[in-house]
């Protein structure tokens, strides 16, 4: 039987970088069929290539035994290719169903697309409202749009690009149930994902690339979750070493912190009390949409609705200060957004170190130092391991996990007391994303107070001293780290907590 898609020697070349160099891959009709490999491998340019996106320089694209020449997204999806990419593709002042129905003929009705998005949403425990707007939704609910609005289209391939990062562990298996529902009635699926549990769970058929090449392919469910890192990038991740510790002194309080809704569709938070102290992590689970970004604007100063005690800084009152008045008292803040918020696209990366770095030795008089932002910025790059030709590279440039990288090092070099930070290693290879961890964690034992908001359960309990657990506007009891379970915390993702159970049941 013909395989249903078929590259031979795909080459793509860019002016500082091959991205592809030769690739060959076979993908069989209802296998799933893993891409493995480091941020900049070239696995998202092969993708694009796929989905007709990118245009390659040299090779062949077989589709179902014919060969095929994929010259828009348009043609890949007539076809029956459908992607979820990592950077998502959606027009924020358009509602949900707005942006599926700009892939659909004209005259589809919307009314009868949203109910289509609501059944399918709720079959696969993505929850989804059709008609709120995109700007209003975060990054996690954001990614449930595109994974919806791929399956609507009931292709032959599906691509999927870290999918599971928005769902709880008991969601994941749900959705795997469907994957495996889906390649038995003979759809392909690619799937990239730098979770390796997940891969040799799922996956029957991994191929690994490295610097833009093939460097192996095999059977994920006869590799351990080592011999798959190796094959990546030619070493096991280093062991993550947090020593224990007795905290110190109080950094950050939040007391009955209650907001409402700043539009529509946002979540309210409702009596938020946190404590967060000198030399710990304290992490926040909880599936994406269940209030995280409006905590996150709240306490980044985004926001400056609260009442002035409800927020303490060092002991100082901020709940009305802006963002900029908080970074300078020492607070640091990375957000789960990495183009637009976290940096400016078209801005170099010595620029962009302007976002976070406005203190005398960047700005004097008045004036911007170039040589001074561009000394950090190469500091950085050289530090952090980011992939990039230099400090002049746009960010937009850069791959979503150097970038990642990028930012994580630029509020890390700040020295900051207290640092905020969304989704550390949110699409970050495992390399990096022990790298990243053990930056924390090294901040933690620098004594800086840490609260790390994340839907990867296996980060939080690999880096967190305490865990709290955010859902529908509510922060559950703290619990040590040491005393919870994925279980429990997967439970408490829905809200079932006792609130007379363990940990405090008044500051968190």
């Amino acid at each position: 039987m013909d395989s249903r898609l078929t590259l031979r020697s795909i080459t793509k070349r860019y002016p500082s970088v091959v991205a592809n160099d030769g690739i060959d891959l076979d993908v069989a009709p209802g296998e799933i069929h893993s891409i493995l490999g480091e941020n900049g491998a070239g696995k998202s340019t092969l993708m694009k290539i796929i989905y007709g996106a990118v245009k390659p320089d040299a090779g062949q694209v077989l589709w179902n035994g014919r060969e095929v020449q994929i010259a828009n997204p348009a043609e890949a999806r007539k076809l029956g290719i459908a992607m979820v990419f990592q950077h998502f593709s959606l027009f924020d002042t358009l509602t949900v169903a707005e942006n599926i129905a700009l892939g659909l003929p004209a005259d589809t009705d919307l009314d009868e697309l949203s109910r289509r998005i609501d059944t399918t949403a709720r079959q696969y425990g993505l929850d989804l409202e059709p008609q709120r707007h995109v700007h209003t939704l975060s990054v996690g609910e954001c990614q449930r749009v595109e994974i919806v609005r791929a399956l609507l289209a009931r292709p032959q391939l599906l691509i999927l690009d870290e999918p599971t990062s928005v769902l709880t562990p008991q969601a994941v298996e749900k959705l795997f149930d469907t994957l495996r529902q889906l390649a038995a009635e003979g759809c392909s699926i690619l799937y990239i994902s730098h979770k390796l549990d997940e891969i040799r769970a799922l996956c029957h058929k991994c191929t690994v690339m490295r610097a833009g090449k093939v460097t192996g392919v095999c059977d994920p469910t006869q590799e351990s979750s080592a011999s798959l890192s190796r094959m990546m990038i030619g070493a096991e991740p280093p062991a993550i070493h947090a020593t224990p510790r007795e905290p110190g002194e109080t950094r950050l309080v939040v007391s009955h912190l209650s907001l409402p809704k700043s539009h529509p569709f946002g979540t309210e938070l409702s009596d938020i009390n946190l404590e967060l102290r000198a030399g710990e992590i304290v992490g926040v689970a909880g599936v994406s949409g269940n209030g995280q970004q409006e905590l996150l604007a709240a306490l980044s100063g985004e926001d400056t609705r609260a009442a002035p005690e409800a927020i303490l800084l060092r002991g100082e009152a901020v709940g009305r200060l802006n963002a900029a008045r908080r970074r300078r008292r020492g607070l640091g803040f990375v957000p789960e957004e990495r183009l637009g918020r976290g940096a400016v696209p078209d801005l170099s990366l010595a620029q962009n170190i302007l976002l976070s770095h406005q203190d005398s030795s960047m700005i004097r008089g008045g004036m911007i130092r170039f040589g001074a932002i561009g000394h950090l910025a190469a500091a950085v790059i050289k530090r952090f391991k980011v992939k990039a030709p230099g400090p002049q590279a746009t960010a937009g440039s850069l791959s979503g996990g150097n970038l990642q990288k990028y930012i994580v090092g630029r509020e890390v070099m700040r020295d900051p007391r207290v640092l905020i930070v969304a989704q550390p290693t949110w699409g970050v290879d495992v390399g990096a994303a022990a790298q990243i961890r053990a930056e924390l964690v090294a901040l933690r034992d620098a004594g800086c107070a840490l609260l790390v908001v994340s839907e990867e359960l296996d980060e939080l309990f690999e880096i967190s001293d305490r865990l709290v657990v955010i859902a529908k506007g509510r922060l559950s009891p703290s619990i040590p780290r040491g005393e919870a379970t994925v279980d429990m915390i997967g439970l408490w993702m829905s809200g079932l907590w006792d609130q007379a159970g363990k940990g405090e049941t008044g500051h968190a």
